[in-house]
């Protein structure tokens, strides 16, 4: 069985014209990016911002793709899934930021080298590349 996912890299500029990276905190206390399933009739692109909207409360704007992720993990009923996951580069243009308690621990905004020490530290590896794909195409080298 294959299962598809998306979300992605938010960003914002402040009033001040500080960029920040959105980061959140997953139900098991791991740094992680907004992101969920596929529902049906949905794009990719429209999956992953309406699980950033639901994760976090704000409204994105689709900049660029970053990359996928494929593994493989067990389910109880339904055995091995193949799993993917699309990211994307995305603006944040609205709503306000707000932790849907339900699946998330937490989400906050961060100065971009912060983010990545935090995602270094206490994110998963398999993301690592995709905050630094994000940070890249952001005009940040880490």
């Amino acid at each position: 069985m294959k299962e598809i996912s998306a979300g992605g890299v938010v960003y914002r500029h402040t009033e001040e014209g500080k960029l920040q990276i959105q980061l959140i905190q997953d139900r098991y206390g791991k740094v992680s990016l907004p992101k969920g399933k596929m529902e049906a009739g949905e794009t990719i692109e429209q999956t992953a911002l309406r699980e950033i909207a639901e994760e976090t409360g704000l409204v994105g704007m689709i900049i660029a793709p970053i990359d996928q992720i494929k593994y493989q993990y067990e389910h109880d009923a339904l055995g091995k899934v193949d799993k993917e996951v699309h990211y994307y580069l995305v603006e944040a243009v609205g709503g306000s930021l707000q932790a849907q308690i339900e699946e998330i621990r937490g989400v906050d905004w961060f100065d971009p080298l912060e983010a990545w020490k935090r995602q270094k530290q206490s994110g998963y590896d398999n993301n690592h590349r995709i905050v630094a794909g994000a940070l890249q195409l952001l005009g940040i080298q880490v």
